[in-house]
């Protein structure tokens, strides 16, 4: 099975962390199973730490928690530099720092809830799945 390169959008970090029933979740915790490469930056990381901080009592999880689930993203994530901004190439400008470690880490697939917004992704060989697509192509779930 091929190994596939991705990237995760916000939105599927925080799905994960509001609950452990759904593929998001499903997702993080086999992060670190060798199943796919997971890449990040620092500016998109600075945005899942941003926007997982915002709300800890809506998430339901201390910030000591959040600090190490993000600690343990940061740990085990492909960790790729931008040289190259794509900006402004999306609607939002948050999603165009998913776009430019998708691009620089040569990944296949953006994970998202928010499809639409990564439309013309395909220009540059990506494509953008739900976390249950995903995991339906990685024969995780049925």
């Amino acid at each position: 099975m091929k190994k596939y390169k991705i990237v995760i959008d916000t939105n599927v970090l925080l799905s994960a962390l509001r609950s452990s029933k759904g593929a998001s979740f499903k997702l993080l915790s086999i992060i670190d199973k060798g199943l796919f490469e997971f890449s990040l930056s620092v500016p998109l990381f600075i945005e899942y730490e941003a926007v997982a901080k915002r709300s800890p009592k809506l998430i339901g999880l201390t910030v000591s928690v959040i600090d190490d689930i993000l600690d343990y993203l940061a740990e085990i994530g492909n960790k790729r530099e931008i040289y190259f901004l794509w900006r402004p190439y999306l609607k939002d400008p948050k999603d165009d720092l998913v776009l430019e470690v998708a691009v620089e880490s040569e990944s296949d697939f953006i994970i998202t809830y928010n499809k639409k917004d990564f439309r013309n992704v395909d220009k540059f060989g990506l494509k953008s799945l739900t976390p249950q697509e995903f995991l339906k192509l990685i024969k995780v779930i049925k």
